[in-house]
């Protein structure tokens, strides 16, 4: 992790200023991939105004509410409406490591980390090969560590910002590093963090050690099925939300997010069931509220976690779900094919 202010959390040197040299030696290196963390700015490199997303826990995102902090902010106020954040000093600092290693002559995989500040979405994929769009993520389901979240928060936060437009084929949205194996989540809940890591599109970095880990939860990262929606040579836009289950549409919830998100591959449709709750549940997944599908068709469904066929489905499937369990499902439309006429 480099920094783009003046030093690292550490103490060491940052490269604000030293972008060329550093990027040089990156390459030198053999550095792959350089994850550019948005630490100990200097005053002079603050933005005129402030976007701060980690601070809207009370509502959806909205640029123009006062969250309250001043965080890389000149006057601490909200940007006026209108304001193009590609312009922002954030921005800039974010470009001036992008050209320095645009220079090498050697391929470096660019990740910001200005966790969402600056509206990263908006310059993000002309920038970065990534951009992370919240605070960093922490191994719980629920809760807040000082700047570190749980799953359910950040997927409630992904929710509102995972939009068609977050994502490219050459630069994703990143929603941190996966906690796959880590701190005390459960099989079920480590289940639903990939399927909905891989969903979202975010880059799929494993953050768990692999020596001795258990074979279920390397099952759980090597689900080919996932990584292959994850990384659909056609479809670039990550899975949106439909319906909330749980809480009405669109309602902002740190612990019960959307339940029921859909997004299209190469090979379909395909659906992604949270199970909020802390029971057993069994979901209902009607065709007519999928994007994409309709009522009065018939459906093929077919499990990603295991491989199986399921079946043909008419109006809808229901799936049971441990709590905290995620189903994800690929479903495509049975056409009949009409026989041939007798001579």
């Amino acid at each position: 992790m480099i920094i783009t202010g003046t030093s690292t959390c550490g103490g060491f040197e940052g490269s604000l200023g030293y972008e060329e040299i550093d990027a040089a030696t990156f390459a030198k290196w053999g550095i792959d991939y350089l994850k550019y963390d948005n630490c100990n700015v200097p005053k002079e490199w603050f933005d005129d105004w402030k976007y701060v997303p980690e601070l809207w826990l009370g509502g959806p995102p909205n640029e123009n509410q006062d969250n309250g902090d001043p965080v890389n902010s000149k006057t601490g106020k909200p940007a006026p409406a209108g304001y193009d954040w590609s312009t922002s000093v954030t921005a800039e600092r974010y470009r001036l490591m992008r050209d320095a290693l645009l220079a090498q002559e050697r391929t470096i995989q660019y990740s910001l980390c200005a966790w969402g500040h600056a509206h990263v979405e908006a310059w993000g994929n002309e920038t970065g090969h990534s951009w992370r769009m919240w605070g960093d993520i922490y191994p719980e389901w629920y809760g807040q560590h000082q700047w570190s979240w749980g799953l359910m928060p950040i997927l409630n936060h992904a929710a509102f910002w995972s939009g068609p437009d977050v994502n490219g084929f050459w630069g994703h949205g990143d929603w941190d590093m996966l906690e796959v194996g880590n701190g005390n989540l459960t099989y079920e809940e480590s289940r639903s963090h990939f399927a909905f890591w891989a969903a979202l599109k975010s880059p799929l970095i494993i953050g768990t050690k692999l020596e001795g880990i258990r074979p279920e939860i390397l099952a759980i990262l090597a689900n080919r099925e996932l990584v292959a929606f994850n990384q659909d040579p056609v479809f670039a836009g990550a899975a949106q939300p439909y319906k909330w289950g749980i809480n009405p549409d669109g309602a902002w919830n740190l612990t019960h997010p959307a339940e029921f998100w859909a997004g299209e591959s190469v090979k379909g449709t395909h659906v992604f069931v949270l199970n909020t709750l802390a029971g057993t549940e069994e979901k209902a997944i009607a065709f007519a509220d999928v994007p994409g599908l309709e009522a009065g068709k018939r459906y093929a469904v077919h499990d990603m976690w295991t491989g199986e066929d399921l079946g043909v489905f008419e109006g809808e499937v229901r799936v049971e779900l441990k709590s905290h369990d995620t189903a994800a499902l690929r479903i495509n439309e049975v056409k009949c094919v009409p026989r041939p006429a007798r001579a």
